[in-house]
């Protein structure tokens, strides 16, 4: 496992700092496609995604943002399968409905050292798009970063060139209306959750503190002097009572990633729930659950990988339930989650194109309760 370092991370860094071995996973065991009409426990919905990250539904229809083609694609359970809503984006990372219309957002490029030249356009953007229509640009979340630098973190070294990505926009969600904001956006890069109005406002409702506990009391962050991981947000999820609920990986430090609640509106923290390890998405059901993916778990460490390894057993869903206990779920590569109709969604194989270079392997699948499994 490389070294772990707190760093305001880009969407691969994010994925990148949990576990260096899924750079390896070329050519290894490909998802299975979907087989007869019993319900499993992991039931698939639809297939041929490149790269699922973002998982949005609203008046039965699922809407998913591939990061590999840049896509945002609507699913109808039952359907014909996918098809393509818009397209044309850099660094798809998100998507989520506010009535008539799609919210879009696109990600960070490669934090400084990657260098290969100038990132492309329309970055750390959020974009809203009409039925039919072209999409527009509501709000720029590096220029916000540049401006405000929420978390208050060094941006930039003595040579003027940034210590590490300044913006990374990982997910939207939609407000529910009333005092909330138009859409929140969980910036990955600058450690921040941001309020956006339909004008195109940005404020910030969130900027969690550095993650001290275990491991992370002892690693290095940018700054000197400064030790913690940084507390980059992933998934958002609307909860009960106007409660937003918050992802927040650790730089990769296993157990050391949290949920955060919030109140939607002031921001203020209502509860914390810890214990996970690279949590990418969150969903919560109605009758309170806690869904948390962690989409790295159990890929293995170092460089060199098993001939014979089965990717499909990376990756998992866990399940808080309202008592606290808790109990898992084998999902391959699940990013992002979704409470739907009673039921829990989720993205699967996510990754595969980014760390592999094979495309149409990205999966919708549906968790059945009878997938998961109690924690002793």
């Amino acid at each position: 496992m490389r070294e772990l370092r707190a760093r305001r991370a880009t969407a691969p860094a994010v994925l990148s700092t949990l576990s260096a071995a899924t750079l390896v996973l070329v050519g290894l065991a490909a998802p299975a496609h979907a087989s007869g009409p019993a319900r499993e426990p992991v039931e698939v919905i639809a297939e041929g995604l490149d790269d699922p990250w973002g998982l949005t539904y609203a008046k039965g229809r699922f809407y998913v943002a591939e990061n590999g083609s840049g896509e945002v694609s609507g699913i109808i359970p039952g359907g014909n399968g996918p098809s393509v809503r818009l397209a044309g984006f850099n660094s798809l990372s998100s998507v989520d409905r506010s009535g008539a219309q799609l919210l879009v957002l696109t990600g960070g490029g490669g934090p400084p050292e990657d260098g290969g030249g100038p990132p492309p356009e329309g970055l750390t953007t959020l974009y809203s798009s009409q039925r039919g229509g072209p999409f527009r640009a509501l709000a720029n979340f590096e220029e916000y970063e540049l401006a405000e630098n929420p978390d208050g973190q060094l941006q930039f070294g003595e040579d003027g060139v940034p210590v590490d990505t300044l913006s990374n926009p990982f997910s939207v969600l939609a407000g529910e209306g009333g005092d909330q904001a138009f859409a929140y956006v969980a910036d990955g890069g600058g450690n921040s959750v941001l309020a956006v109005e339909e004008d195109g406002t940005v404020s910030t409702l969130y900027a969690p503190p550095l993650i001290t506990s275990g491991i992370c009391a002892e690693i290095e962050n940018n700054e000197p002097d400064l030790l913690g991981c940084d507390p980059v947000p992933t998934g958002l999820a609307h909860g009960p009572d106007g409660a937003l609920y918050v992802a927040l990986e650790a730089a990769g430090a296993p157990g050391e990633g949290l949920v955060v609640v919030l109140d939607a509106v002031s921001g203020e923290v209502r509860d914390t729930i810890g214990g996970f390890s690279g949590p990418t998405g969150v969903a919560v059901a109605d009758d309170g659950t806690v869904y948390v993916a962690e989409l790295l778990e159990g890929a293995p460490e170092g460089e060199e990988v098993p001939p014979d390894f089965d990717l499909g057993t990376v990756g998992q869903v866990v399940r808080v339930a309202p008592d606290g206990s808790r109990s898992t779920a084998q999902v391959a590569q699940p990013l992002s989650l979704r409470w739907a109709d009673g039921a829990l969604y989720a993205t699967a194989w996510s990754v595969m194109g980014l760390f592999t270079g094979q495309t149409g392997l990205g999966q919708l699948v549906r968790v059945d309760s009878s997938a998961f499994t109690a924690v002793e």
